[in-house]
């Protein structure tokens, strides 16, 4: 009698409870479902309800017979738009509700490997002596974790707390971005003092990667290779395995999109897309956590109206964040957005990124919004918000020369004048810029690319770890 075939390896993943997280992670796993992996994905009561109600994630992954969600309660399920209301998830509710969940499910199901979102470190506290290897994936770019882990080294050379209020002045001392960082481009956490408790938080969580069995980041060696050759010194083990998005396309036989979005998308502009010329379009979205006052909101819709270009603009019902009485438009912007525009409450973001009408994308610059525009080859105006957006909007311009960086500034003129700039003034030379870094992209999840080879061998390894006896 043939003896019974090992069980497949059981992966369990744990994201962040936020859009940007799960999206990705669940982009992971998907890709990890695909080679035959078994995974358990661990997620909140809410953001589960999410998945249900607005995508195909459940039917799509159901059909792999090695998938379950396991649903956590109890967690706080608040807006995360400040550091009180991150502070809340990360230090106080995800450790308390999800540490004995996590101790339990180590220890009593034969999990193999243990992918943890990067900025949960107290999973390698809840790991610690099961024997289940933990590997961290980090949902933002290298960039911006190599400026993260730097933070301990600028305390030291005294550019942490800033002295005086001169944002522009250089910051020389985090290698690899000696020529181009300012004050302003560090994470928006660093501006607030060494006691801030989300500063010292994502720093120590940070600094304890190397701690972890590998690092896994969404991100491919053309964009980031310097970056992560200084990551590297300090975190050997490094899988690069991005843009995770294009690598499912890439597998996949149908080209249409698959979403993960935990808000409802409005598919209706897919079909305003169609009635304009191509390159014409300005996409606006500040993703999903990103909140305006109305002072920001009227200054942004001016300069967008007098831009004079067709713009899409996704407003979430919780954008503004202190609506009062004196909601009513001015009846230019009415007028202005009637004629050229088309506001809805959350997109099919990839869809309409791929779209040929659109030909810019004023964006906060997360992570996964800044990947999919290179993707597509879409120039970027660009308008960090908070934490990791502030790097990421420094390389788009400084490094990558994919846009324009207007972080600190909500002036109608300057946003006019931006995106005349990208979208007329310069227009060839970031649509050429867009264009190459767009094909590299695709190569790296071709076969043989830098992030397929990486994917590869990141399942290999995980396919060689045998479950713990516990």
């Amino acid at each position: 009698m043939d003896p019974k075939p090992p069980s497949p390896p059981h992966v369990l993943i744990f994201p962040c409870p936020a859009q940007g997280h799960v999206n990705s992670m669940l982009k992971l796993t998907e890709l990890l479902l695909r080679a035959g992996l078994h995974i358990t994905f661990l997620i909140s009561a809410k953001d589960h309800d999410r998945l249900y109600r607005f995508t195909t994630v459940h039917s799509r992954l159901s059909s792999y017979p090695g998938f379950r969600f396991h649903v956590i309660h109890g967690l706080y399920e608040g807006p995360i738009d400040t550091d009180e209301k991150l502070n809340l998830m990360l230090i106080d509710s995800l450790p308390k509700v999800t540490t004995p969940l996590l101790r339990m499910l180590l220890l009593d199901s034969q999990v193999t490997c243990f992918i943890a979102d990067g900025i949960l470190g107290f999973s390698l506290d809840a790991a610690a002596g099961t024997g289940v290897p933990v590997m961290f994936f980090r949902t933002i770019s290298a960039c911006a974790f190599w400026a993260y882990f730097c933070i301990p080294d600028l305390i030291n050379s005294g550019d942490l707390p800033f002295q005086g209020t001169n944002l522009d002045e250089r910051i020389v001392n985090v290698k690899g971005m000696e020529g181009f960082l300012r004050r302003r481009d560090l994470p928006s956490f660093c501006r607030s003092g060494l006691s801030n408790t989300t500063f010292q938080e994502v720093t120590s969580i940070t600094r304890r990667t190397p701690d972890a069995h590998a690092l896994i980041l969404n991100t491919f060696e053309d964009l980031e290779g310097p970056i992560l050759s200084h990551i590297q010194k300090h975190c050997p083990n490094i899988y690069t395995i991005g843009p995770l998005h294009a690598h499912l396309k890439a597998q996949s036989i149908s080209k249409s999109t698959s979403s993960n979005s935990l808000l409802q998308e409005d598919r209706t502009c897919i079909g305003w897309l169609d009635q304009h010329a191509p390159k014409s379009v300005l996409y606006v979205s500040f993703g999903s956590i990103a909140t305006l006052t109305r002072d920001q909101l009227i200054e942004f819709w001016h300069g967008i109206v007098n831009s004079e270009k067709p713009f899409l603009w996704v407003i979430r019902e919780d954008l503004v964040s202190s609506l009062d009485d004196e909601n009513n438009v001015p009846s230019e912007l009415e007028k202005g957005t009637k004629e050229r525009g088309y506001l809805v409450g959350w997109a099919p973001q990839e869809d309409v990124l791929t779209h040929s009408a659109v030909g810019a994308f004023l964006t906060h610059n997360g992570w996964n919004s800044t990947l999919e525009s290179i993707v597509e080859g879409v120039p970027m105006v660009s308008w960090p918000f908070f934490a990791d957006q502030q790097p990421n909007s420094r390389f788009v311009e400084a490094v990558w020369k994919l846009g324009l960086d207007m972080k600190d500034t909500c002036d109608r003129r300057i946003v006019e004048k931006i995106v005349k700039e990208v979208m007329e003034v310069r227009k060839e030379e970031f649509e050429e810029s867009a264009r190459r870094m767009a094909k590299l992209a695709k190569e790296s999840v071709s076969s043989g690319g830098s992030s397929y080879r990486n994917l590869d061998r990141l399942i290999e390894d995980i396919k060689m770890m045998t479950p713990q006896s516990n």
